[in-house]
């Protein structure tokens, strides 16, 4: 606690409080001597001595990260050129958003030399580059490489001189040392040996047996997290365990004694923590195991709760950055709840189960109760459904670990042997994605809870209670028939009254951030995708929410990454036709890496020719636009390439819809010219961009607009200027920023949206409230004017509420089809309107 508190002051507060500790420490010490020892007085002076030599750490690093040359360059934003050492792998960084690809990465190095006014100045300083380029990927732990970039300070609380901007690619001085180059070695056999399994497998085993989650499927991960298993991909004490167990193993099996024992897993150990690399977690744990290979050594008994307590008071002590890690609070929470709460447990479930279930029970049980304190700080949520998974997913993960690392020593020596011997650590691997993915679908998994102090203080009030109510027959029965009846009306209920997805639906617009993904009806379980936004795991979410486990064609109007990112979870477990793409994009680097793509997946890619029809199910698909020759050009970075879009009409028996990509004002004009069929429904051009054409908007008859756009982006999407277009023309817009996933169905024979939030606020400022339908969900007419549009017959009265007038449907034609309201100055009037005609 001092740690975490002292990180964030100056030394010089550090530095006092060291002092002060140390001088309470002293004064117990005097004050009591010449009494009779007591096991409270050592306690005192043993607490006040750790926190002196805890705060006195603390305080000499803050100081030396916060003074020297590279500070002071830090200090000034100043560009220099130094010469650092590489201390752990390149983090690839998330893309949030954007229409290029770029590849970025976040180093932890250390500043070796630094150019200054006054010449080349050797020092050893942490700091942390932000780079890009795939130049970066390959480095290694130990590399020395020279750097030109802005230094810039860090955020209070972390021990780092600097944080460095770079510029250009790394200049390799020397490359890693002979262990770091071994554990490349071993790490690089991995990923090659797991080549032969299916994607999910290949990318879990490496994360599993040696925390390499850089091939990860993204749904896989998301999956982890919902049922609580991340903590399998942050190599820790239980992979040692199992390391350090095999060779204890083969040395009894040798005959060897218990000092040659304790050292061949301590050898086992440190190698292990050397290929893995050296995470807060595999911190604690190797110098855990390193207390009890030593007790294993001397034939001394092992106290578990006293080897943590030396572990996290030398790390703490030496590495003082770690007690502001959510990671480590998180593997020392599990251990000591094993430790100290999994015992007791044990032998009370013994009572009513088998041992082995009942410990298996009891440690998955402890573990989650201590670190869900941590949880409720870090995220503000509650998982109870991790013990469970925890429980089905443990029997794999020792057999997937030792057979994993096998395969990473034999592959640099036989590689076909390692493939052979990574298939049945695939198989278990396979079973953990399993569970994962079952796991974080059940109902309550994950429980909302108030996050930080509040969300501590809260739990704090409500363990007691569930302690009290737990420790009685009849209120635990109460408890476990109301939690049982909750439980019920969530799986059972909750799909009535939801009604997601919808009845009849025939569009839906999915919520994925700042980008574009659609799903177009094709069929019972089947969909026509368009786009597939920036990222797998939110288009392959709305996928499943539809019950979409076919697809048998998708379109990709154009080879930006917030079309084309999450192509892997439309892909991911599905069946897909064929992948239709613009005509005008091969020349573009994200095009050729998504026809290599498709290739090596053997997916059919067709490139989109105007006219070109489709008929799936309800829906019928048309496409036209861009044209055959080449697409307008058109100002701004990446301007060419949206005019470039595939442009898609899709008609169905109760209206039409007019899906846009992102053509900007050139191709919007060229439309125009071409003509432009009507819809009611348009999908706004560009995410609600600017770049419009106001004649475009008009002619396209619309009725309601769909924008699909991500909150907080820092494009200004969608433009205020759009908004008012759409407003004056009568256009009702829908945002997935505000609303979620919106979904076009039919109602009383008329299209209506229907959107999965609370409501869908109205283009250019208030209007009518949303209507809502028995389920809940926000659903309003598709036919939503200045006045206020309802699916009613034509010639009907018909109130929208809100709207505070009405009006009634008069012959002239409406733009696109249909018909328009006149204005009834004599009585409050809604409007009513026939689709189509």
């Amino acid at each position: 606690m001092a740690a975490l508190v002292l990180l964030g002051c100056p030394a010089v507060t550090g530095a006092v409080t060291a002092g002060l500790m140390a001088a309470g420490a002293l004064a117990v010490a005097v004050l009591t001597r010449g009494r009779e020892a007591t096991g409270r007085r050592n306690a005192v002076i043993a607490v006040l001595g750790c926190a002196a030599a805890v705060a006195g750490s603390v305080a000499f690093r803050v100081h030396a990260v916060g003074t020297g040359p590279v500070a002071e360059l830090a200090g000034r934003n100043a560009s220099a050129t130094a010469e650092v050492v590489v201390t752990d792998d390149p983090r690839e960084t998330r893309q949030k958003g954007g229409p290029f690809p770029r590849e970025g990465f976040v180093v932890p190095a250390r500043v070796e030399s630094v150019g200054t006014g006054t010449g080349r100045v050797a020092l050893r300083a942490p700091v942390v580059l932000f780079v890009s380029g795939a130049g970066w990927r390959s480095l290694l732990p130990s590399q020395r490489v020279e750097i030109t970039g802005r230094f810039g300070r860090a955020d209070p609380g972390e021990l780092l001189a600097a944080v460095v901007l770079v510029r250009g690619a790394p200049r390799a001085l020397s490359g890693p040392s002979w262990e770091q180059r071994a554990a490349g070695a071993l790490r690089s056999g991995l990923r090659e040996a797991a080549d032969v399994l299916p994607p999910a497998q290949r990318g879990l085993l490496p994360g599993l047996v040696v925390g390499d989650v850089s091939r990860m499927d993204e749904q896989v991960k998301a999956d982890f997290r919902a049922a609580g298993l991340s903590h399998l991909l942050a190599v820790s004490g239980a992979n040692l365990a199992v390391v350090a167990g095999a060779a204890v193993a083969l040395a009894r099996t040798a005959g060897l004694p218990l000092a040659a024992r304790a050292v061949l897993a301590m050898a086992a150990m440190v190698a292990f923590a050397v290929v893995a690399r050296p995470s807060p977690s595999v911190l604690r744990a190797l110098l855990m195991g390193g207390v009890a290979a030593l007790a294993l050594g001397t034939g001394r008994s092992r106290d578990g709760v006293a080897a943590l307590s030396v572990t996290v008071l030398g790390l703490v002590l030496f590495v003082p950055e770690l007690a502001r890690s959510y990671g480590f609070a998180l593997s020392v929470s599990a251990t000591a709840g094993i430790l100290v709460l999994a015992p007791g447990w044990r032998d009370r479930l013994s009572t009513r189960m088998p041992r082995w279930l009942a410990e298996a029970t009891a440690v998955a049980a402890a573990a989650q109760a201590a670190v869900t304190p941590v949880l409720v700080l870090m995220s503000g949520q509650l998982a109870p459904v991790a013990i469970p998974a925890n429980l089905l997913a443990g029997p794999a993960v020792a057999p997937a670990t030792l057979l994993g690392f096998a395969v990473a020593l034999i592959a640099p020596l036989h590689m076909g042997l390692a493939q052979l011997l990574v298939r049945p650590a695939g198989l278990a691997t396979g079973w953990i994605i399993e569970v994962a993915e079952h796991t974080a679908a059940l109902p309550l998994g994950v429980v909302p809870w108030p996050g930080g102090v509040t969300g501590l203080l809260l739990l704090a009030a409500a363990v007691p209670v569930a302690v009290l109510v737990l420790r009685h027959r009849r209120p635990r029965l109460i408890a476990l028939a109301a939690l049982a009846g909750l439980v019920l009306a969530v799986t059972v209920a909750a799909p009535i009254v939801a009604r997601w997805p919808p009845r009849g639906w025939l569009l839906v617009a999915c919520d994925v951030g700042q980008g574009d993904a659609l799903l177009v009806a094709a069929g019972p379980g089947r969909a026509v995708v368009v786009d597939a936004g920036p990222d797998p795991v939110p288009v392959d979410r709305c996928l499943r929410s539809m019950g979409v486990g076919e697809v048998p064609l998708v379109i990709l109007t154009h080879p930006h990454l917030d079309h084309v990112g999450g192509l892997d979870g439309v892909l991911r477990g599905r069946a897909v036709g064929a992948v239709v793409v613009t005509p005008h994009g091969a020349g573009e680097r994200e095009g050729v890496r998504l026809s290599a793509d498709l290739a090596r997946r053997h997916v059919a890619e067709w490139a989109a020719r105007p006219g070109a029809s489709w008929r799936f199910g309800p829906s019928e698909l048309t496409v036209i636009g861009p044209a055959a020759e080449a697409s307008p050009p058109g100002a701004g970075e990446g301007a060419a390439v949206n005019n470039a879009s595939v442009v898609v009409h899709v008609r169905w028996a109760a209206g039409a819809a007019l899906l846009s990509g992102d053509i900007e004002t050139e191709a919007q004009a060229e439309l125009l010219r071409r003509g432009l069929p009507p819809a009611e429904i348009l999908k706004v051009p560009h995410h609600g961009s600017g770049r419009y054409d106001p004649a475009f908007l008009a002619a396209s008859g619309a009725r309601a607009a769909l924008i699909s756009v991500g909150a907080d982006n820092g494009y200004g999407h969608p433009a205020p200027s759009t908004l008012a277009a759409l407003h004056r023309l009568g256009v009702r817009a829908y945002r997935t920023d505000l609303s979620g996933d919106l979904a076009v169905v039919v109602r009383e024979g008329a299209l209506a949206v229907v959107a999965r939030g609370r409501a869908a606020p109205l283009a250019g400022g208030p209007g009518p409230p949303v209507r809502t339908d028995g389920a809940g969900a926000g659903q309003a007419p598709v036919l939503a004017g200045r006045w206020g549009w309802s699916p009613a017959r034509t010639g009907r009265w018909a109130a929208v509420p809100g709207s505070g007038r009405e009006a009634r449907v008069s012959s002239r034609s409406w733009p696109g089809g249909g018909t328009r309201c006149s204005r009834r100055r004599r009585r409050p009037t809604g409007c009513s309107a026939r689709n189509g005609t």
